[in-house]
């Protein structure tokens, strides 16, 4: 099978650092290969390289003849005054451009060369079904949820990337290639896109540190790693256990090698004897081992992050009782509604909901920098806040590196530890002759980094994270999930990533409704199987009522009256016995019965919204069980008097 797409000895380099060190790659059709590394080795670079936008400094890319691919960058831009469909359709601007020539030949006068003309154009047109281009652009925005009217100026940054990934969609290409796709998007959306693209026929290279995404999408997995590429086949965790044997035999590779060229070493610097016995190949292999040592380009440094941790707050961190919250405007919006919780000190809590829903101003009502409309929140004492938003709008552009984490001084305490703040932000991958370099030289992962670094170097005891995942690569990832687990003090996290939410957070705040907000004990998953369970629930006993209503009525359409004799000797049938007296009246008042079970279970499924007690769902699927013995005995009854009739 020939590769879509082929890159063969690929070098890129940005300075002294190799981001491309002759990288080969292959994509096959129907591939979806995620691409990971850290951050600033170079995965957008390559991608844009793969899309024509940029070019290697040496080696090639070959495509398939013909072949249709989109890029779609991490910061999606539209004109503000677009609306959707102009932003999508913008996709489509080469076959727009055909049909409007075709249509400005068509008004004029036809003379030969305008015949041929629009001959040709309607070829062009036609290879690219584009006749009814308004039809499939109106098709695509109905498919990712998306209204046509709506103005570019008025979407959030998930509608934004949905409405990018539409007019991607739109174009039919053989060849996605994302950059980061779940940035900005809720847990919900991800699980609409990943549905999307395992469903897509196309082939697919994406970037992105999103780990349950990686693993429900990908069907191998491309490392960029000191500038070569290597591939596993398979998803995410699949690449994470070859990628534990790969670098414990890298390892023990260079020890090897790092034992003999210290023995060349000590050989080639004896004495006069020594030098008679030198042989020509054991000085070229001394030379060869020194140049291997020297180009060999070590496992990038793992980030060592460690608290500043404040002095212990008092039990209570926040408390609230029946609060509300809502913005007023021509149509205003419920962010909370009569929420009553208590946090207590070390509780890690994960804030989960769509985008919009109101997160951030649900954790500055806890916080208590904004008053509820009615009702209390009650602050804990001792409690020292370090806050990590999500704009980092806390940062500083033209602020130093150093500056950022200590202005003024050039030393940091940390849990009584003085140390330089070079070595701080060593200790964050900054090397030191970064750390006088401004913050805007940084990349989104670094200037998260920074942050991180930034908040970590203040003493806390309660640690506000909004969105810190953003950017961030897989293995920093890790590392602040461990950070978080062993942290003494309060955590309060807003994310979409859903591993990161369960490896960190011990309860949610989940968003189900406007205003809604339920207290979920366990992780993402957990909650995500009971809400699918009962939405399942509720939309079953919507249907049943009137199937069974319809199902009554039919059987007293169709049931003779009692003690009637049923003639079976016209249709060649045994006669079927009768119902008693009993069954019979148990037919009739089962409908009745089932009616109410319905209806309490509806009142269950109501409470169900605002409680987490593990009695009520217990209680309702003992009722549900009985409502579905109850339907089984119906059917069975139904069937008997069908057939006495």
């Amino acid at each position: 099978m020939s590769a879509l797409m082929t890159l063969q000895a690929a070098h890129l380099a940005y300075g002294h650092v190799a981001l491309l060190n002759n990288a080969e790659m292959r994509l096959d059709r129907g591939e979806r290969l995620g691409l990971i590394g850290r951050n600033g080795t170079g995965k957008s670079s390559l991608l844009k390289i793969l899309a024509g936008i940029e070019q290697p400094d040496a080696g090639g890319l070959q495509r398939q003849q013909g072949l249709r691919w989109v890029y779609v960058p991490q910061e999606p831009s539209f004109a503000e005054v677009d609306t959707l469909f102009d932003a999508v359709a913008r996709g489509l601007a080469p076959l727009r451009a055909l049909r409007e020539d075709y249509e400005r030949i068509a008004c004029g006068d036809i003379g030969e060369a305008e015949a041929q003309a629009l001959e040709n154009l309607q070829t062009q047109i036609e290879a690219l079904d584009g006749w009814t281009w308004e039809q499939r652009v109106q098709e695509t925005l109905e498919r990712l949820g998306l209204q046509a009217s709506v103005k570019c100026s008025e979407c959030s940054g998930g509608m934004l990337k949905r409405a990018a990934l539409a007019e991607a969609l739109v174009q039919r290409p053989d060849v996605l290639l994302l950059d980061e796709p779940t940035n900005h998007l809720d847990i919900q959306a991800i699980g609409w896109l990943e549905g999307l693209l395992t469903e897509w026929g196309g082939s697919l290279i994406v970037i992105s540190h999103d780990r349950a995404f990686l693993n429900a999408v990908c069907t191998g997995i491309l490392e960029l790693d000191r500038g070569v590429l290597r591939r596993t086949q398979g998803n995410l965790e699949a690449y994470e256990r070859h990628k534990a044997e790969q670098l414990a035999a890298e390892a023990l590779a260079f020890a090897r090698e790092d034992k003999l060229l210290a023995q060349e070493e000590v050989w080639i610097r004896k004495g006069v004897e020594a030098r008679r016995t030198r042989s020509v190949s054991r000085i070229a292999r001394l030379e060869a081992l020194r140049q291997s040592r020297a180009a060999r380009r070590e496992q990038v440094g793992q980030v060592r992050m460690a608290i500043s941790r404040g002095g212990i707050s008092g039990k209570v961190v926040a408390d609230l009782d029946g609060v509300c919250k809502t913005f007023p405007g021509p149509q205003p919006k419920r962010i909370v509604d009569n929420l009553t919780t208590t946090i207590l000190r070390g509780d890690k809590v994960g804030l989960v909901g769509p985008n919009g829903a109101g997160k951030t101003t649900l954790l500055k009502l806890i916080l208590g920098e904004l008053s509820p409309d009615s009702g209390t929140v009650r602050q804990g004492t001792r409690c020292q806040v370090a806050y990590f938003d999500q704009m980092r709008e806390g940062l500083n552009p033209e602020a130093t590196l150093e500056d950022t984490i200590s202005p003024g001084s050039e030393w940091i305490e940390i849990d009584g530890h003085r140390q330089h703040v070079r070595s701080y932000l060593e200790s964050f991958l900054f090397s030191p002759e970064r750390a006088r370099s401004p913050v805007r030289s940084l990349s989104g992962g670094e200037r998260n980094r920074l942050l991180l670094a930034r908040l970590f170097a203040r003493p806390a005891n309660v640690l506000v994270l909004d969105e810190p995942t953003n950017d961030l690569d897989i293995e920093t990832l890790e590392l602040l999930e461990e950070l978080l687990r062993s942290y003494s003090g309060t955590v309060f996290l807003v994310s979409h990533d859903r591993v990161f939410l369960d490896n960190v957070v011990d309860s949610l705040l989940v968003n189900e409704a406007p205003g809604l907000w339920r207290e979920v004990e366990g992780t993402i998953q957990d909650w995500l199987r009971e809400n699918a369970h009962r939405e399942n629930a509720q939309r079953q006993n919507a249907q049943r009522p009137n199937a069974q209503h319809a199902q009554a009525a039919e059987s007293t359409q169709t049931t003779p009256p009692r003690g009637q004799k049923v003639n079976t000797q016209a249709s060649g049938q045994r006669s079927t016995p009768l119902l008693s007296r009993a069954e019979q009246r148990e037919l009739d008042g089962l409908p009745a019965q089932i009616d109410a079970w319905e209806q309490e279970l509806a009142a269950m499924a109501d409470r169900a919204g605002s409680e987490t007690s593990g009695d009520l769902f217990q209680e309702m699927a003992a009722l549900q069980a009985k409502m579905d013995a109850a339907l089984a005995r119906w059917e069975a009854l139904e069937a008997r008097s069908n057939a006495a009739a």
